[in-house]
């Protein structure tokens, strides 16, 4: 499997498994229609169409595409940790029963550990 090469930043938060600084992020409040991918190996993690304003700090998704992110329990005890199911990288954590989609889940990733792809970027 061929991975990019990370900055320090996205090293520290993709492998090491850090969060970004709350509303600091390039996707926290974008909404272009398109498909976010992982920085880390290019796969395919979540659509655009799944992505709502959590007033959180970082992105959320309602649902990721199917087989792309895992569920591991946190070092912390406490939360679930997500990450690309295709190379491990680092995208968050994923909170359930908080009621702010009809879905009723919540991964909430940070923006360093993705890329965007636009509608336009993935016909071609």
């Amino acid at each position: 499997m061929k991975l990019n090469k990370l900055t320090k930043e996205e090293e520290r938060v993709m492998v090491y498994k850090g969060t970004e600084t709350p509303f600091s992020g390039e996707y926290e409040n974008f909404t272009r229609v398109g498909t976010y991918v992982c920085r880390r190996c290019n796969a395919p993690l979540y659509k655009s169409d799944d992505k709502f304003d959590a007033h959180c700090g970082w992105p959320s998704f309602d649902q990721e595409i199917k087989g792309a992110v895992k569920r591991v329990p946190d070092a912390d005890g406490y939360r679930i940790e997500i990450q690309c199911a295709n190379c491990g990288a680092h995208l968050g954590h994923v909170f359930e029963g908080e009621h702010f989609t009809e879905k009723n889940t919540r991964h909430c990733v940070n923006s360093i550990s993705l890329k965007f792809i636009s509608k336009e970027k993935e016909k071609k």
